[in-house]
């Protein structure tokens, strides 16, 4: 009798429904799937990837020497020679090869004047705002002063004074634009370092120097991201600025600037020579620049992107 009333019981007992299941989803992933939601990010990323190939391949696919010279080749149009492409110069040198190459120049230019920012801005940002007080205030008020004088001319005072070389450009290029960097790891320290697993550290006897590097920089690295893919579009522009004045990477070389500077003066007659490095500058900037936004939103966990 027992058992059947335990039967006919635990048949008539309401059945509790399974519990949900939780999906966890990891942070790289979180981060691709926010990334690919961005179209202009993903256009850009494309962008960069492109660039990158070509200057990594730029010998494999020029189709000739960069600074060979044949006069008897002057100002060919595209597609009148198949042999070149793009056309020549006012002196003869194929100009798809000295865009490929020229686009190398270029990207070795702005990513390691990016190094020289990130590093600088990075490192003077996480000083102001661990230590605070006076050394923070004697910090930003150096920063505020060279955020008052335009890049571009502390560029060329500078440049006036350096042989122009390929690094020593990247590192005027780099040294003159880390402002901006050390503002944004500074707001990000000053919040940081009140938080509890900071107060922790402190209180487990870490020192200034393990809190700074281990602890308070390893979190700032979205932002400093962000901040370097965009400074790579920045360094890629100052770079064609000032060879476009002359003061930049020189002849034989080539540059997309001084491929700029040279062409000026045909502009009426050939303006593809003008034309063709001035998009490639653009594409450049914008492939960046789209790339740094995405990034930053994809970064950002605040941003309601799913929705």
């Amino acid at each position: 009798m027992n058992d059947a009333a335990n039967t006919d019981l635990s048949a008539d007992a309401p059945v509790s429904p399974a519990a949900p299941t939780v999906r966890y989803e990891s942070q790289l992933r979180r981060v691709t799937r926010r990334f690919l939601r961005h179209k202009l990010a993903v256009f850009g990323g494309i962008g960069v990837i492109l660039l990158i190939a070509s200057a990594l391949f730029a010998d494999l696919l020029s189709p000739h020497d960069p600074i060979f010279i044949d006069t008897s080749l002057r100002f060919l149009f595209p597609m009148d020679n198949p042999s070149y492409p793009l056309g020549t110069d006012e002196i003869g040198r194929d100009t798809l090869s000295r865009l490929l190459h020229g686009g190398r120049i270029s990207l070795v230019v702005g990513v390691v004047a990016m190094i020289a920012t990130v590093v600088t801005g990075a490192v003077i940002g996480l000083t102001a705002g661990y230590y605070g007080g006076w050394i923070d205030n004697l910090i930003m008020r150096f920063v505020d002063t060279m955020l008052c004088f335009p890049q571009v001319f502390l560029l060329l005072v500078v440049a006036a004074f350096v042989t122009p070389t390929l690094i020593s450009i990247s590192l005027i290029i780099g040294l003159t634009s880390w402002m901006e960097v050390s503002r944004i790891v500074r707001a990000e320290i000053l919040h940081l370092k009140e938080q509890d697993f900071i107060q922790a550290a402190h209180a487990l006897g870490a020192s200034g120097a393990r809190i700074m590097f281990k602890e308070l920089l390893p979190n700032t690295m979205a932002p400093i991201l962000v901040a370097a893919t965009l400074k790579v579009a920045t360094a890629v522009l100052m770079e064609s600025y000032i060879s476009y004045l002359g003061y930049g990477i020189q002849p034989p070389l080539a540059s997309w600037g001084n491929m700029l500077t040279n062409a000026q003066s045909y502009f009426d007659t050939v303006p593809f020579l003008a034309v063709l490095p001035g998009v490639m500058i653009t594409f450049t900037v914008l492939s960046f620049n789209f790339l740094g936004d995405g990034l930053r939103d994809a970064l950002d966990p605040r941003l309601k992107m799913d929705q």
